[in-house]
């Protein structure tokens, strides 16, 4: 399944957030996942632990974020969640990021890295980013995507 249909199967697309705190911006960009149970509550804790123990490692030069935890701290199904803020903030004292994708998978190896290189091939596209961060809503995504 592509990233597209994972966020759509898990209406995890989330446009024009204000949002100043990583903290609350990984947590609201857990919510629907969890809603949908693909995570548990559990996950994106250990994403915040992580940054917090680690570095935000998972935050790029091109504004974008992708947190993410190991399998075990909770991860149901494969998932993904986008968040687009409208302004870029630090993730812990790392870099700034303002696209924001949550990422889950059921196995530490191939599907990390799989999801992972997905997400950097599609993002890997200026006129794709610029049009990402400026959409004004959901549909706006999807048809990006």
């Amino acid at each position: 399944m592509s990233i597209k249909q994972l966020l759509i199967e898990a209406n995890a697309i989330q446009v024009g957030v204000r949002e100043d705190d990583w903290q609350r911006v990984i947590a609201l960009a857990a919510q629907p996942l969890v809603k949908q149970g693909y995570i548990h509550q559990s996950y994106y804790q250990a994403v915040i632990d992580n940054t917090l123990t680690h570095g935000a490692y998972y935050v790029f030069d091109e504004g974008i974020a992708i947190p993410h935890a190991r399998p075990e701290c909770g991860v149901i199904k494969n998932c993904f969640s986008l968040v687009l803020l409208e302004q870029p903030i630090a993730f812990g004292d790392g870099e700034k990021a303002d696209i924001v994708i949550l990422f889950g998978a059921t196995d530490g190896q191939g599907h990390i890295q799989d999801g992972i290189r997905a997400i950097v091939e599609l993002l890997d596209n200026p006129q794709i980013m610029q049009q990402l961060r400026a959409a004004k809503q959901w549909q706006d995504v999807v048809d990006i995507l």
